[in-house]
């Protein structure tokens, strides 16, 4: 049974202040899994609120940098991506503790790595999805503000915006002289709602893989985890 005082707390504790539909913030942190194991909870999980939230999230960082910046269209798409990135969200939501809130199966309990930080980006989305629901664009917009958007200059300092599948195909045609190539590998989850795994190939070689809820995601994201081992790919491909 889900201990509502607790989530009410949190909600309070992450400056949201009292829901007028407390069940909706408690709706949040519950993943499919969860009620495949609890099948007499009279609640539905959060993939509709994580798909809400997703065009929230892109919505207000897009008008934000629109309002802010002159730049050309493609640089600031470059710019969102970065802020609304799987592992930015993921790391977001571990920050503000959202993990501890999770209610999962017994199975998904005790995952790890990448697929504990899609299920907290998602949980992320789903907030935000809450968020605008229940208390509008204005606070949606704040809470984005306030843990999403403030990362630009980082990112911006980092070079975190650069396009991974672009910096990817120069690195290997300059070291290697191969363009890479991304397989599909899997797509699960229901149709609105979908996770796509995609390998990238030099050559004949795998050399990295990705998830995102878009093929192209899954691809930026193979490339950047590419790019994070180059040293040691380039050593496995010349050996």
């Amino acid at each position: 049974m889900i201990e509502s005082k607790k989530y009410l707390e949190f909600s309070q504790k992450l400056g949201l202040g009292k829901f007028s539909s407390p069940e909706l913030f408690e709706q949040v942190f519950i993943h499919r899994s969860y009620l495949n194991e609890h099948r007499s909870l009279k609640t539905d999980h959060n993939e509709r609120l994580e798909f809400l939230g997703d065009a929230v999230l892109e919505l207000v960082s897009t008008e934000f940098l629109y309002k802010n910046y002159d730049n050309p269209e493609g640089e600031l798409t470059n710019w969102r991506s970065a802020l609304v990135k799987g592992e930015m969200l993921a790391k977001v939501a571990k920050d503000l503790g959202l993990e501890a809130y999770l209610l999962l199966s017994k199975g998904e309990q005790k995952g790890k790595g990448k697929a504990r930080s899609l299920i907290l980006a998602n949980t992320f989305e789903a907030l935000v999805g809450a968020i605008y629901l229940d208390q509008g664009y204005e606070m949606a917009t704040k809470f984005i503000s306030d843990h999403i958007l403030i990362h630009l200059e980082e990112i911006l300092a980092h070079n975190l915006h650069i396009d991974s599948k672009s910096d990817l195909q120069e690195k290997s045609q300059s070291a290697l002289s191969v363009t890479p190539r991304y397989e599909l590998t899997s797509s699960t989850g229901p149709d609105h709602d979908r996770v796509f795994t995609v390998e990238v190939f030099l050559g004949e070689q795998a050399v990295a893989e990705g998830q995102g809820k878009s093929k192209q995601k899954a691809e930026q994201s193979a490339a950047a985890n590419a790019l994070s081992d180059w040293p040691n790919i380039l050593i496995k491909l010349n050996k």
